[in-house]
């Protein structure tokens, strides 16, 4: 009975995962349908409107009454956090290089700067120092082709993703180096030569009156972290307000989903860090909301394998926000609102980045920057795996041999478990033809049966339940290995040996899912067959259904499971021998 027990619990459980994981795969398939809405205050935005057919383009993050004079350098005022409202709006310069909302200073079309590292192939627009276009160029789109991945761009209203940054002051009409002004630079190209470890691109703004500011890019060689520095000088008779921001806009269209695409489950859209929690913003019908006063944070427009970030310094509460019209979306993060006495000088250091989910260089940019690899809600197992895997790598150096090893360890790590487990089933197998037996003398009293069942059991010391625990402990480790390969950038397009030439895509030839499926069937013949015809048949169905249904997985995950089970049989094959051994010698 506790056998028949022990069996439909383990039934049951599986059919409730299955069942799970067909609903979430069909929410994820056919979502409610959710029509394009325009946020509270998205109008309010601004007038003009830009080639992305939004006002979110010409917003300019209003900032509230300014505070004392600073001597020299910048300073936060102490009602810093009070000034800084809650409402975006438009603030378009009618100045000289900057054009109004109404055209009343019409310019000719801005320069583009082009700016080549070892790793990044940038545009800069002259207008407002925008980030018009970056290439990521060691990562490719398609693995074996040239076209690489592009971040930023403004290739059309589809794709629309740009990082707008600059000073203003609030005031409407005022000339300030906003995103919409217009800088001037030394050059229209830079390059990293060898030898050199650094890149910077100066742009310069002044309003006519003695106040120049100088924004510069900071680039590196081998990195994605770039620097953004202002360098303000007042030379005018007056005090000059200012309040740096920067902000994400992106058309943020919804990805088609596909269990037969397992990265098109990855979370793409906004999402923030306060210094103590990591939010995802998921637009739909209802728009999130973001408002709040941070200090030590930052902002993210994340995608599979990709984000762009900005991290504003620490010390000082920046104002964040979210604006959202249909599906696009700008992320703004405000700084508290300052002014620059006459002859004064200050200087600004803000760190933005734009590239792959590297988690070292993650860590770098922002102590919990790391936090846009999004392992989900299994990120406490999840984060120990990968730093596992990447210690292995650093030794090997190739990932599919990673995952073997890695597997082993942890295979040693929970043996003195599966052991215990191990030997409950192989003695459970060894009674089976006792528990036949005692099946055909009790078939018409269940009473008896199972009274006699748990007799035999106490006697030879074994627990049926015990056999489920190698499952109920695996089972975690698999997702969050799902969510490690899925997620961490390091494998995308990873190759392991002969066919298999990306680890985090399905096995083009479908090899590794058959030795999975024959794995699973060895594995079921070494274990005791546990309850009536019916029940080992739906079991041995199972040992087919599943690589059937990991065929369309990441094959890196497929190498995982299969290797845990072929660990499994060697494991159960000793165990089976060294009790058959020791049954011999008590006879």
């Amino acid at each position: 009975m506790f056998t028949t027990f022990n069996l439909r619990v383990t039934l049951w459980a599986a059919l409730a995962v299955a069942l799970l994981l067909n609903y979430v795969t069909w929410l994820h398939d056919y979502p409610p349908v959710t029509p394009p809405t325009v946020a509270q205050g998205a109008a309010a935005a601004g007038g003009a409107t830009n080639g992305s057919g939004t006002a979110l383009d010409t917003a300019v993050p209003e900032v509230g009454a300014a505070p004392a004079p600073e001597a020299a350098a910048p300073a936060v005022a102490p009602n810093a956090a009070a000034a800084v409202p809650g409402a975006a709006a438009a603030n378009l310069a009618a100045s000289p290089g900057t054009a109004s909302a109404a055209g009343a200073t019409a310019l000719p079309p801005a320069q583009l700067v082009h700016v080549v590292t070892d790793v990044l192939d940038v545009q800069v627009s002259l207008d407002g120092g925008e980030l018009t276009r970056v290439d990521l160029l060691v990562y490719p789109q398609v693995k074996g082709q040239a076209t690489p991945v592009r971040l930023l761009n403004r290739d059309s209203a589809d794709t629309l993703f740009v990082l707008q940054s600059g000073l203003t002051s609030g005031a409407a009409g005022a000339a300030m180096p906003t995103h919409l002004a217009r800088f001037n630079a030394p050059g229209s190209e830079l390059r990293l030569q060898p030898g050199q470890d650094e890149l910077q691109l100066p742009l310069t703004w002044t309003d006519g009156k003695g106040v120049t500011v100088t924004k510069t890019y900071v680039f590196h060689r081998g990195r994605y972290q770039i620097g953004l520095d202002y360098s303000v000088a007042n030379a005018s008779g007056a005090n000059w307000p200012y309040a740096p921001y920067m902000q994400l806009l992106r058309n943020n269209e919804p990805v088609a989903t596909s269990y037969f695409h397992p990265e098109s489950y990855a979370y793409k859209g906004p999402a923030y860090d306060d210094g103590q929690k990591y939010q995802k913003l998921k637009l739909g019908k209802e728009p999130p909301t973001l408002d709040q006063l941070i200090d030590g944070g930052w902002l993210a427009a994340m995608q599979h394998h990709f984000v762009v970030a900005i991290v504003p310094p620490v010390g000082a509460p920046w104002h964040y926000q979210l604006t959202t019209q249909g599906y696009e979306y700008r992320l703004t993060a405000t700084g508290p609102p300052r002014q620059l006495a006459p002859g004064a000088t200050a200087t600004l250091q803000q760190i933005l980045y734009v590239g792959p989910k590297l988690q070292h260089e993650l860590e770098q940019a922002s102590p919990r920057l790391y936090l846009v690899t999004d392992y989900g809600k299994l990120s406490f197992l999840a984060r120990p795996l990968f730093w596992l895997l990447d210690q292995v790598h650093r030794i090997i150096g190739n990932w599919g041999w990673t995952i073997m090893i890695a597997t082993l360890l942890l295979k040693l790590l929970f043996y003195p478990l599966s052991e215990a487990s191990m030997r409950s089933m192989a003695r459970m197998k060894a009674l089976q033809p006792r528990i036949k037996l005692l099946q055909e003398q009790y078939k018409d009293q269940r009473d008896k049966l199972g009274k006699a069942t748990m007799e035999l059991y106490q006697k030879e010391k074994v627990n049926p339940v015990a056999g489920c625990l190698p499952m109920l402990i695996q089972m975690p480790v698999f997702l969050a290995f799902y969510w490690v390969l899925l997620e961490s950038v390091e494998m995308r397009q990873a190759p392991f040996m002969g066919w298999i030439g990306d680890l985090s895509a399905r096995d083009p030839l479908f090899i590794l899912p058959v030795m999975m499926a024959g794995a699973n069937f060895i594995n079921f013949k070494l274990n005791p067959q546990m309850g009536d015809p019916t029940q080992q048949r739906m079991f041995m169905i199972m040992q087919i259904a599943m690589p059937v249904m990991f065929a369309f997985m990441p094959s890196g995950l497929v190498l995982y499971w299969t290797t845990n089970t072929v660990l499994s049989i060697l494991q159960q094959w000793n165990i089976n021998r060294r009790l058959a051994a020791a049954a011999k010698a008590r006879n």
